[in-house]
């Protein structure tokens, strides 16, 4: 072969291997196309910063002026994961003063922490430990005395890519920028303004509400905290926060600017030049002085924000024909970036993040899987792993609510705090698929990453987890068989004490026992027979004569009595969020999602049902339904510009739905294990090229 024809041939070789060489996603322009855009003030719309540990919720002007107008929108929330207080507890109310009886036929008569509709001090007690701990805002950050109807040409961005929000606006016809950033370690707020108007900024900080769902910002009641000064010098000062019996410190830096005290709780930052800035950093231990500028924060921001979303998952869908694609490529990218500032933290997430407080400030452990599944689906097991750690902290409550119930093993609680003290609820203390969610989760970052210094550091908490689940079924002599009772099942309508085999329970317990058998064996260790037997002998989901699941076994109105077809239709989570246990028949659960896709009452439902449904038809083989289910216009399926997930006037947030959104994502592209179809979640029509990297699949 001569010289020329080989050049040739190897030319041709390089052209055609790039032509179908799939090239990488250019993931800046994915990620900054879906940059947040605010032009107008809307309390809906307000941005916020964060690092997973503290979030900071800013309006229009880049900081939290108009803390009233946003109160009843999304509010401008300074939350921590440490920031906690609890009321004086001057009648020394004992958590054993919540529990109730309760005989679900066991043989043996169970407490329940819960509330109380009679007067008295029970009731006051679960009161009490309902409210208590509730968690901290921290402090309002803000310009001081501007109106909202002063500022005008509003022009704010939050570059997702880089980790802050830029904001521009006039007033008075003098322009205004400020730039805002969070550090991505420390709890801690830059602001930096540049401006001929020399707009004065406040700091002031605000009692507990104690609101059940609200700013938890109460301004009349000065008398009952302080704020002091304990150190200042040029540039700097530390404040000492007391509230009773909480204490806290915010550290304040300021460029260009004078800070002085102008009232009990409040603090004037008065800017001597054009550009200024403010570093406010809060501790719940006295600190030593930080010193660090706007830029070198915006720069650690940029660095940190950077690095994420050039590792772990992505998907781009500008290749897509279908309108459709568009939102739902934005709403996965502001999810990505709100699960990651609010709830990427040491403890649990709350439902409303680090945004404002929903049930007190508290979190819900049954959401978690919501909230941080996603996580080591998308590539970032890691900031699964952070929040997994707290299981350790709350293993001897958990194995005290066991004992108490005489059951064996942790029993894991429903709505906590970081002591893991159980809040009383007449609903929260009879759910139990919370359970197994540790299991799922530690499964998902091992099969990320193997390894036997993580197999050891859960093994324990797994195989306690799996010895409650066993003793809490019942075994049924006359029908050789396992079941669940006793529990008001994640399809929160249900009622304790008549529900039998709720179906999702029953695949999660299957599931989640043949999990903590594989760790057995990871280990070393013989599977547990009994474990085996309880497997082979738990309940089938229970159908009516038509071959459509029933919300229970009990429950034999399921598709007449509106208390079955509203709330959660948990029934597909057994086949969706969990991969099919013998105990499914696909055929019925093909017609019960029939049914429910065509019937259900949709404007009783959460923002995690829609993916829910979603996840079922991709399994199901539904690729389609699964995109309308995804996309469905309903109230509890609206995504704000911000990226929140819309549910009520009450919940204004509610970040299980965003989390929710990107599991399912990662399902309709990776699969799950033993799939064999590409972007199974995807119709084939030609409108779905959707491209993706870096994501995981499902078991």
């Amino acid at each position: 072969m001569n010289t020329i024809k080989l050049l040739l041939l190897i030319s041709f070789g390089i052209l055609f291997g790039n032509c179908n060489k799939k090239q990488p996603i250019n993931r800046y322009d994915v990620i900054s196309r879906n940059n947040p855009i605010i032009t107008q003030i809307d309390s809906l719309s307000s941005l916020s910063v964060g690092n997973g540990e503290f979030a900071f919720t800013v309006d229009a002007t880049g900081l939290q002026s108009f803390q009233e107008k946003y109160k009843t929108g999304v509010p401008l929330g300074t939350q921590s994961q440490w920031g906690w207080h609890s009321y004086p507890n001057p009648n020394n109310y004992q958590h054993d003063e919540t529990l109730r009886d309760y005989d679900f036929g066991r043989g043996k008569s169970e407490p329940y922490s819960v509330q109380f509709n009679e007067p008295g001090r029970q009731q006051a007690a679960a009161n009490w430990f309902r409210v208590n701990p509730h968690r901290l805002h921290l402090g309002i950050i803000g310009f001081d005395g501007l109106q909202p109807e002063k500022i005008q040409d509003i022009n704010q961005e939050l570059d997702l890519w880089n980790g802050h929000i830029s904001s521009e606006f006039t007033v008075d016809g003098e322009k205004v920028n400020v730039s805002t950033t969070c550090h991505p370690t420390l709890d801690l707020v830059s602001a930096e303004v540049k401006s001929k108007a020399k707009l004065p900024i406040i700091i002031k900080f605000p009692y507990p509400s104690g609101g059940h769902c609200d700013d938890a910002c109460d301004w009349t009641k000065d008398d009952l905290h302080s704020s002091k000064i304990i150190d200042q010098k040029e540039g700097y000062a530390l404040i000492e926060r007391k509230l009773d019996n909480t204490t806290y410190y915010v550290a304040v830096q300021f460029n260009g600017a004078d800070l002085t005290q102008n009232g009990e709780n409040s603090f004037l930052i008065t800017p001597t030049d054009e550009v200024y800035s403010i570093q406010t950093g809060f501790y719940a231990e006295k600190p030593a002085e930080v010193k660090l500028t706007h830029n070198e924060i915006t720069k650690a921001s940029e660095n940190h924000w950077n690095s994420f979303w050039s590792n772990g998952g992505i998907v781009d869908f500008a290749d897509c024909k279908d309108p459709r694609a568009k939102e739902l490529e934005r709403r996965v990218v502001l999810s990505q970036y709100l699960l990651a500032i609010q709830c990427a933290g040491s403890y649990p997430p709350q439902e409303t993040g680090l945004t404002y407080n929903s049930w007190f400030g508290k979190y819900h452990l049954e959401m978690i899987w919501w909230h941080q599944a996603q996580f080591a689906l998308w590539g970032r097991e890691e900031l699964l792993s952070k929040t997994l750690k707290w299981y350790h902290e709350a293993a001897p409550i958990a194995r005290e609510i066991a004992q108490r119930q005489q059951f064996d093993g942790l029993r894991w609680m429903k709505m906590t705090d970081p002591s893991g003290t159980e809040a009383p609820s007449k609903v929260g203390s009879f759910l139990i698929w919370q359970q197994p969610h540790l299991i799922y989760l530690a499964e998902l970052v091992y099969r990320n990453n193997p390894s036997d210094e993580f197999i050891k550091e859960y093994y324990d908490l797994i195989q306690e987890t799996a010895k409650f689940m066993y003793s809490f079924a019942t075994y049924d002599e006359l029908e050789s068989r396992f079941i669940l009772k006793g529990v008001i099942p994640a399809q929160e309508t249900l009622r304790a004490s008549e529900t039998i085999n709720p179906p999702f329970e029953l695949s999660y317990w299957y599931y989640a026992m043949s999990v903590a058998q594989k760790w057995r064996e990871r280990m070393g260790e013989k599977r547990n027979l009994a474990w085996d037997e309880m497997m082979d002998k738990l309940s089938p989901l229970t159908a009516n004569e038509d071959g459509l699941y029933l919300a229970s076994e009990d429950a034999v109105d399921t598709y007449k009595d509106i208390r079955y077809t509203s709330d959660h239709m948990a029934v597909l989570g057994a086949y969706g969020i969990l991969p099919k246990a013998p105990i499914v028949r696909e055929d019925y659960m093909h017609n019960t999602f029939d049914w429910i896709y065509d019937n259900w009452n949709w404007g009783k439902t959460w923002g995690w049902d829609y993916p829910m449904t979603a996840m079922n038809a991709v399994r199901l083989g539904e690729p389609e339904k699964a995109i309308n289910a995804l996309l469905m216009e309903k109230r509890t399926n609206t995504y704000l510009i911000n990226g929140h997930n819309y549910q009520d006037g009450r919940l204004r947030c509610y970040l299980p739905g965003n989390g929710g959104l990107l599991t399912t994502v990662a399902l309709m592209c990776a699969g799950w294990d033993g799939n064999k179809i590409a972007n199974p979640g995807f119709p084939k029509d030609g409108n779905w090229n959707v491209r993706w990297e870096g994501l995981n699949p499902m078991p």
